[in-house]
């Protein structure tokens, strides 16, 4: 008898209050035509992002024997409770198997002990503008598809954090921001610095407190003569020989767009079985996308990348830019659309540099006051300080926070 144990533990932040129901999205390999071991590992990846959506504590314990799914046993933290945890879709594709599990999770204790405790800010939409991803060796795509990954992989984040609701998305994804792809995010300027410049002026142009970016490492072939158009590799092809994987791999950085810095950098890779156009596989991510294995394996990456950035800028403070202050009065580059309302109240910050570091990240100094929102509009915001501007000199281009 062989009995197989499969254990995860996924450990994010918890933050969530009431009942919410999700789905989660998960993705794994048939090996040796062991379907029910795949679901288990399937449905492992799918809780995984679930986790990332609901940034909850989760562990799982599924039992294989003899190629049977004989236990499955899923645990959360204390502060979570895990309802109604089911598989609502299944889809395989060749040696690919792709699940949705759909679960139900509640916050029993408003989250004391969190691991991250994101208070206000958690509830507001901050703004994020997504850059394009470019390739770093465009000759590895080698099939008309392919080409254009740079731009259609940033577009399809787009939509998936869009379809999320917690973060408003801006797509710039024409836009570069690395000359140099290998080292990126690195600027050549100052390589200690590990800063980009153009990420400032970026944000600014589109009134965005982050941006998102990333580099597409790798998507060539394991095996580039499995493709060979000479008789021999057709043989091969036709009698089943040959590695007819195609890699994937491509890193997100996300950047605070006030100071440059970054704030988020993960790779994110997956290979799996791939045909050249004409067999199914149409353009990169485009709606037939996902009838190949290698489009679908890629898709669920893109998918695991969209929680990811969500989870990531979870815990960030909500900021907005200050563009207006006429003596008791401050205008804020921010309002109803990410969800600020008349009596909401933000701390003053005050940005400061030093002449030996002007090129450096600017220091938020804690002014001592806080604006009072009084007038919210879709895209802006008024308030009042309840003192004089100038008394406390507080000026354009400082910032509002909400914790």
């Amino acid at each position: 008898m062989t009995r197989i144990v499969i254990f995860c533990l996924m450990v994010t932040c918890s933050g969530w209050a009431g009942a919410t129901a999700l789905e989660g999205v998960g993705h794994a390999n048939i090996r040796e035509g062991n379907l029910d071991q795949a679901r288990a590992e399937a449905r492992q990846a799918a809780m995984r992002d679930l986790a990332l959506q609901y940034q909850a504590q989760v562990s799982t314990q599924d039992t294989v024997e003899n190629g049977q799914l004989t236990q499955s046993k899923t645990e959360l933290s204390s502060n979570v409770e895990l309802r109604s945890a089911t598989i609502v879709d299944e889809y395989q594709r060749g040696n690919l198997l792709r699940v949705i599990v759909r679960a139900e999770l509640s916050d029993q204790s408003g989250g004391a002990g969190a691991t991250c405790q994101a208070g206000e800010a958690s509830g507001l939409r901050k703004r994020v503008a997504v850059t394009g991803f470019p390739i770093v060796m465009p000759s590895q795509g080698g099939d008309p598809g392919l080409d254009n990954a740079g731009e259609q992989l940033p577009q399809a984040l787009v939509a998936k954090i869009q379809k999320q609701g917690t973060l408003q998305v801006l797509g710039a994804t024409s836009l570069r921001l690395f000359s140099n792809l290998p080292d990126a995010p690195t600027t050549q300027v100052n390589m200690a610095s590990n800063r980009l410049t153009n990420v400032v002026q970026l944000a600014r142009e589109l009134g965005a407190q982050f941006v998102v970016s990333g580099v597409i490492r790798d998507m060539g072939l394991s095996d580039p003569d499995s493709w060979g158009s000479s008789v021999f590799e057709k043989m091969q092809r036709g009698l089943g020989f040959g590695d007819k994987t195609r890699r994937f791999e491509a890193e997100v950085m996300v950047f605070d767009g006030f100071s440059g810095s970054p704030v988020f950098r993960k790779r994110f890779e997956t290979v799996a079985n791939w045909s050249p156009a004409g067999a199914g596989t149409a353009g990169f991510a485009s709606a037939g996308f996902e009838k190949s294995e290698w489009g679908a394996a890629v898709s669920g990456v893109i998918d695991e990348m969209a929680a990811t950035v969500s989870s990531a800028l979870n815990c960030q403070p909500f900021m907005a830019r200050i563009t207006r202050v006429v003596d008791g009065k401050v205008t804020l580059a921010s309002g109803a659309t990410a969800g600020l309302r008349p009596g909401d109240q933000l701390n003053i910050y005050r940005s400061q540099r030093y002449f030996d570091s002007l090129g450096g990240t600017p220091e938020l100094a804690d002014a001592g006051v806080t604006i009072t929102l009084d007038s919210v509009h879709p895209d802006f915001s008024t308030g009042s300080l309840g003192t004089t501007g100038g008394q406390i000199n507080v000026q354009r281009d400082d910032l509002a926070i909400i914790w």
